[in-house]
């Protein structure tokens, strides 16, 4: 006969085997899961899923973009969006604006100062629940905005979602360089794929070029430089809607990340 703590682990066992099938099936219809990255905060990492989710949005594709980030969520923010998603029978169905769907913490915080001090276990609950309950529908690309670090909360990301690779975010700073190997180390530990690097706050006032150091450094494509322009303060719209150049440079790392997807046998199809 079996002990209570016997069953207490089976009835455990029996839960985390009933959310990953939830998941599963809330992820059947979505074709490339990509994750964007970074090893420290403050590197532009929501800066660039916004983009690159408007940037493959805008070409045809049909885009999600789910906001993990817990702590410090405001992708909703950076797409220019004010809707909050709808909540009907236990289902999330993501608000949507420029060709996006997207899902975030930030729409359910009744301030948006508000601070969100949880411990792992409940960050992981909330992340759980996101993806349990959220209805994406048909997706061509899920962008996911990872919290920075290697903490839990990308930990349950990289465990839980079925990720086809991850974009790593860095400045041309050597101190952003060695936090982004820290976080390029975690993906490889977990057998996961590296698309590739995005060095992010590129130009004259913080230099270019460390991005393309790390890429070499750790045997991974260099998808490109965001040269850091005055267009990203207006916060209206995604940026690669507002300025051509941005858009470029944006156009140009989608079709870089695309080419790795294919290396990989992962791209949407």
């Amino acid at each position: 006969m079996a002990t209570p703590q016997e069953n207490a682990r089976l009835e455990q066992i029996k839960r985390s085997w009933e959310q990953k099938r939830k998941i599963t099936d809330r992820f059947a219809g979505i074709k490339t899961k990509i994750g964007v990255y970074s090893g420290k905060g403050g590197v532009g990492k929501t800066t660039v899923a916004v983009n690159l989710a408007a940037t493959l949005a805008k070409t045809g594709n049909k885009v999600g973009l789910l906001d993990v980030d817990i702590d410090c969520p405001n992708a909703n923010k950076v797409l220019g969006i004010t809707e909050a998603p709808e909540y009907v029978d236990g289902e999330i169905h993501p608000s949507e604006k420029w060709g996006v769907k997207i899902v975030s913490m930030a729409f359910f915080q009744e301030k948006e100062d508000e601070a969100i001090i949880w411990r792992g276990p409940m960050v992981h609950n909330a992340i759980n629940q996101f993806l349990q309950t959220t209805d994406w529908g048909e997706l061509d690309y899920l962008v996911v905005d990872l919290p920075p670090g290697t903490s839990d909360a990308p930990l349950t990301v990289m465990q839980t979602i079925p990720m086809d690779g991850f974009l790593v975010v860095s400045t041309p700073q050597q101190l952003a360089n060695i936090d982004a190997k820290r976080c390029i180390n975690m993906i490889r530990k977990l057998n996961l794929n590296i698309l590739g690097i995005v060095e992010n706050y590129s130009g004259e006032v913080f230099g270019q070029g460390a991005g393309e150091d790390l890429a070499r450094d750790i045997q991974a494509p260099f998808l490109g430089n965001m040269e850091l322009r005055a267009a990203y303060r207006d916060s209206s719209k995604p940026t690669v809607l507002l300025d051509d150049e941005v858009a470029r440079e944006y156009d140009a790392v989608a079709i870089a990340m695309q080419n790795s997807l294919k290396e990989l046998g992962r791209q949407a199809v």
